[in-house]
């Protein structure tokens, strides 16, 4: 697991990730209030757990997909994961909000090339 550190290509997460899901499938948290991407676990809540050790706040970390092979944005980035579900804020492993998953789409393209 980690914390992204610099901007990379969105090819790179492969050669970045040990835990790649089905071939094709790199797990993320993104924390929206510090504006930070972390990657590369079997499950999103080893990595949820892992920002929350680093000082991040619950209800700004949000679970996620990367499809690398994906050309658009929309299609490279999913918005599907247990740690989603919260009942105060969201009720379902999509994220509801289309704010919310626009400011995650702002957070991921400042750290990985999309394009």
């Amino acid at each position: 697991m980690q914390i992204l550190s610099k901007k990379i290509n969105k090819k790179d997460l492969f050669s970045l990730s040990d835990t790649i899901i089905d071939d094709n499938m790199i797990k993320a948290v993104v924390d929206v209030g510090r504006r930070l991407v972390a990657i590369d676990a079997p499950m999103h809540a080893d990595i949820e757990q892992m920002l929350l050790e680093d000082g991040a706040k619950q209800e700004e970390l949000w679970g996620i997909n990367f499809y690398p092979d994906e050309e658009k944005i929309e299609d490279f980035v999913e918005f599907d994961s247990l740690i989603n579900i919260r009942p105060r804020q969201n009720k379902h492993l999509y994220i509801d909000d289309e704010e919310t998953r626009n400011l995650i789409l702002e957070v991921v393209t400042e750290w990985i090339l999309t394009t």
